[in-house]
């Protein structure tokens, strides 16, 4: 069982807030500048990443998540002592097809749910297409985004959901708390800024479908190439002046943001298309006992 895998190394309460403190610490300490900084602040922050070329914005902004999850993997084999396939996966071994699949699917959906949206209406979608600009980004995206989702899933579907089971001794805690705090640690994305605290229910709401892949399938496999599939799409497809990142996307979306449609769009995709992925993961991997798996005890395994 995945969140009992956490047994097989060492879990005092000093280890665990001192590798919490070492890859959260940077994330906590953002998000309280950004409660107490005035808004003018914020502004020119992000009007100062906005003045470098996107490509370098794109590096700048990636390639923390590298040492992040660098370190990550050192404190759980040197101070939890124990392997980083034991923070991946319950299985002998990582299974690639695993994350393959769902990032195949997460690919297909959004692709399918823009050519919907572009077909209804593009008025406000303009080709923004550069090759050599594109090429560097997509080459760029391949290159660092998997650190940077790779450390999100480690942190808060591995190791947080891992240590916070074992400390609840249940399923569903450490899956509504992950999911929390993995919205919240998105508070000072830009869009959060120019929609307001609403658009926190779908980081919220992403968080506990990746926590549901997690615990169902016993592993981080789905989650991490859900996680990437889609924070690829958000890179390369489409970008505005408001996104997190700022890229040389395909797309770009020109109009003013709609803060009520933006919402409803984004409430619909929690509703309808996270539980279709659901159900096609399901399927495939034929999860049974969900309530168990969900919500049931962490027993320690008298051979952890």
């Amino acid at each position: 069982m995945f969140i009992e895998q956490a047994y097989k190394g060492k879990n005092q309460l000093w280890r665990l807030g001192l590798t919490t403190l070492m890859t959260c610490g940077i994330f906590i300490a953002n998000f309280i500048f950004y409660l107490v900084l005035p808004k003018s602040s914020i502004d020119e922050s992000y009007e100062m990443m906005k003045s470098f070329p996107n490509n370098i914005s794109l590096v700048m902004n990636l390639v923390p998540f590298a040492i992040l999850l660098g370190l990550l993997f050192l404190l759980v084999y040197t101070v939890h002592q124990r392997s980083i396939l034991s923070l991946t996966t319950s299985r002998p071994k990582l299974d690639l097809n695993r994350v393959f699949f769902s990032f195949s699917l997460i690919v297909v959906i959004t692709l399918i749910g823009f050519a919907i949206s572009y077909y209804i209406d593009s008025k406000n979608i303009i080709w923004n297409f550069h090759p050599i600009n594109f090429a560097i980004l997509f080459l760029l995206s391949l290159l660092l985004f998997p650190f940077q989702i790779g450390f999100e899933e480690y942190l808060f579907r591995g190791y947080l959901m891992q240590q916070i089971g074992i400390l609840a001794k249940n399923r569903w805690l450490p899956l509504l708390i992950t999911s929390v705090v993995f919205g919240l640690f998105h508070s000072a994305n830009p869009e959060v800024e120019a929609m307001g605290f609403g658009v926190m229910s779908f980081y919220i709401g992403t968080g506990l479908i990746l926590g549901i892949m997690t615990l169902m399938d016993e592993g981080l496999e789905l989650s991490l190439g859900f996680h990437l599939g889609n924070n690829l799409m958000a890179a390369v497809l489409i970008t505005s002046d408001f996104s997190a990142l700022q890229t040389d996307a395909v797309f770009k979306y020109s109009g003013k943001e709609n803060i009520s449609d933006s919402l409803t769009e984004m409430i619909l995709t929690m509703l309808i298309t996270y539980p279709i992925i659901l159900f096609i993961l399901a399927k495939k991997y034929k999860w049974t006992d969900w309530k168990q798996k969900l919500s049931g005890s962490i027993v320690q395994s008298t051979n952890s």
